[in-house]
């Protein structure tokens, strides 16, 4: 996306709010269930930090934020910049009674309305690839994380080795998209979704990130041969 600052926050904003309804059928569509169990993995490393409170950034229908708290009774907050995906999210919650636990507001992830060492934990999944400002992202979630607290990100990541490399791009770059236009009926949507993990600087590139950003004993673990990666870190100062 060659826009303006201003300009790729309203047109992720606009997408997603065009795409909310069937947001979590393509998810999980195209990945085959996968981005389930990838979640159920991020909840574990959530849950073995015995949170009281958890941060949910660009948390969209708020399916990690529902998955990790079926593994614990933190309070979860989470905020999304699309008023139409925390829509989606709300109606979950209602379905599943978990109001009580998970609280959903829109809010810009770049500049996130709580006060410093506010959660046990921050996370987000699917969501650091949509910053407008990466570094500023994940210097306010830094910011928001208690001392001592944890930073966990889910993200598509690049396969690095033959065959599943190349079955991987060709997949994402032809099949991905023009399934998604089929069954969204939103042009941009699954273009934008190629272009912008192949823009995302993965692997000891984005630990790097997380560093600049504060964050210590930063750590990456490559899931499904590649295709997504868990990484988190420490706020230790």
């Amino acid at each position: 996306m060659h826009q303006s600052k201003q300009g790729k926050k309203e047109a992720v904003q606009s997408m997603f709010d065009a795409i909310a309804g069937k947001y979590d059928f393509l998810n999980h569509f195209l990945s085959a269930g996968i981005d389930h169990s990838w979640r159920k993995k991020v909840a574990k490393i959530v849950a073995h930090e015995k949170p009281a409170s958890v941060l949910d950034v660009a948390t969209g229908t708020a399916d990690l934020a529902i998955a990790v708290s079926r593994r614990t009774k933190a309070k979860i907050t989470g905020i999304d910049i699309s008023a139409g995906m925390l829509q989606v999210g709300n109606r979950k919650l209602e379905q599943k009674t978990l109001q009580h636990q998970i609280s959903l507001i829109q809010a810009d992830s770049e500049r996130i309305p709580f006060e410093t060492n506010s959660f046990d934990v921050s996370m987000v999944a699917f969501g650091v690839r949509n910053f407008e400002d990466l570094h500023e992202g994940l210097s306010e979630m830094h910011r928001v994380t208690r001392q001592g607290g944890l930073i966990v990100v889910l993200e598509f990541s690049k396969p690095r080795k033959f065959p599943v490399k190349q079955l991987y791009l060709f997949y994402f770059r032809n099949i991905l998209p023009t399934l998604g236009r089929l069954i969204s009926k939103d042009r941009g949507a699954y273009t934008y979704l190629p272009d912008s993990v192949g823009q995302f600087p993965d692997g000891r590139h984005f630990l790097n990130e997380l560093e600049r950003s504060g964050f210590t004993q930063v750590t990456e673990r490559r899931l499904t041969f590649g295709i997504a990666s868990i990484y988190t870190g420490r706020k230790n100062n």
